[in-house]
């Protein structure tokens, strides 16, 4: 089944479009048929495509809203310059779309029908940046494609719905929780999910077995305990702005600074919230950038002290989740990075696990030096816990959610 999967946001949209089966996802052969992204989506938009493994393909074009987005990458999928191997709209069998927040109702994926549109709608207090963009896909591409088209949302949150209370709970009046749901949700749920099943996959390790804690590091930062195929802790919150040091995200910090900010600066309440989700994180403490590539370029090239200060105070952040995980799970048997850091940057996977040797956590060198973006074990033969890389892909995980949900399969994944 071809599968369209959209990443919507309130003025871009990512696609990829996916052939995959159950056959295909069991023996990891779904293949990537295109993918692409369009930017600025209400005036001049820019936009860039690619067939395939094919280099990407880039342009511009007046797109008004996001139905005059997936009208144009839609036909550009069926054109005849395209190379896309299908020729007609009818051969796309659905669409699957990520969804930010599902609140606590919604604790997998699900086929979309207008209960599920109210019921998204009903998050969008928890989720206001990303749920209304969320669903303008929904609606576009009913509206292109037709109502007959299946299509599936599939949930950050989900995948944490399996959190104990004393690990999403606030110690804050229970009535709060009771009256307004506030709580940890988690994030990244679908990227967690991936990289927890992948290792199973590869290692042969039973899901009754699983005992490890995922790190999903890139701009926006989580990390995860995972027991038995289950998220049991994670670090995002209530928001993503909760727990690691992220590109422009504070991550954890005293509640009662913000007071003291807005006092100190001069700021509303929303001053503060974009303060720590837009100026803070890696961007603030080096005063450069939020790029962990350009900061680490930056720190070997010219020594700058805020530069290695920001990939510490990252690096320790991460390593302090690691220990708490381990004190909660009662030890692990793998550490998994993913993420556009995560994969990519062995420098700071080898801070990272720096100092936990104690726990048994050591690197190979050259393994660890050699892994950019690709899955390998990066930890010596024998050494327990072993530490992983495992490229995040949560666009496949997407299609295969929507084709189970689509087909009826119930197995876990």
């Amino acid at each position: 089944m071809n599968i369209l999967v959209l990443n919507v946001g309130s003025s871009s949209l990512k696609f990829q479009l996916i052939d995959t089966d159950e056959s295909r996802f069991e023996n990891n052969t779904d293949r990537r048929l295109a993918r692409g992204q369009i930017e600025r989506i209400g005036g001049e938009a820019v936009w860039s495509f690619r067939a395939g493994d094919a280099p990407a393909v880039k342009g511009s074009a007046s797109l008004k809203d996001h139905r005059a987005a997936v009208e144009y990458l839609l036909a550009w999928i069926v054109s005849d310059d395209s190379d896309v191997e299908i020729h007609s709209l009818a051969e796309i069998g659905a669409a699957g779309h990520r969804v930010v927040h599902g609140g606590e109702h919604f604790v997998r994926s699900v086929a979309i029908d207008n209960e599920v549109m109210r019921g998204i709608e009903e998050t969008i207090d928890l989720a206001p940046l990303h749920n209304p963009a969320n669903l303008k896909g929904v609606q576009a591409v009913r509206a292109v494609l037709g109502p007959a088209v299946p299509q599936v949302a599939v949930f950050d949150t989900a995948f944490h719905h399996t959190l104990p209370e004393r690990a999403f709970l606030y110690a804050i009046p229970y009535s709060l929780y009771r009256r307004h749901r506030v709580r940890r949700y988690g994030f990244h749920g679908t990227s967690h999910r991936y990289v927890s099943y992948r290792w199973r996959q590869i290692t042969g390790t039973a899901r009754e077995q699983e005992r490890i804690i995922t790190l999903h590091l890139g701009n926006g930062c989580s990390a995860c305990a995972i027991v038995g195929g289950e998220s049991i802790d994670t670090s995002m919150g209530f928001t993503p702005l909760e727990g690691l040091v992220m590109g422009t995200r504070s991550g954890d910090l005293d509640p009662a600074l913000l007071d003291y900010i807005a006092e100190k600066e001069g700021l509303s309440p929303a001053g503060v919230e974009t303060l720590l989700n837009k100026q803070s994180g890696l961007l603030g403490i080096s005063g450069l950038t939020n790029d962990m590539r350009e900061l680490l370029a930056e720190a070997e090239e010219h020594d700058d002290r805020r530069a290695w200060l920001a990939i510490e105070i990252f690096c320790y952040r991460v390593r302090k989740y690691i220990g708490s995980y381990l004190a909660a799970m009662g030890g692990a048997d793998a550490i998994c990075f993913a993420g556009g850091i995560g994969e990519n940057a062995p420098a700071v996977r080898a801070m990272i696990c720096e100092g936990l040797e104690w726990a048994g956590i050591r690197l190979d060198a050259s393994a660890n030096h050699a892994c950019n973006g690709v899955e390998a074990r990066i930890s010596p033969e024998g050494a327990h816990p072993a530490v992983w890389v495992i490229p995040t892909d949560e666009e496949l995980l997407i299609a295969r959610d929507t084709y189970r949900v689509m087909k009826g399969i119930e197995t876990r994944f």
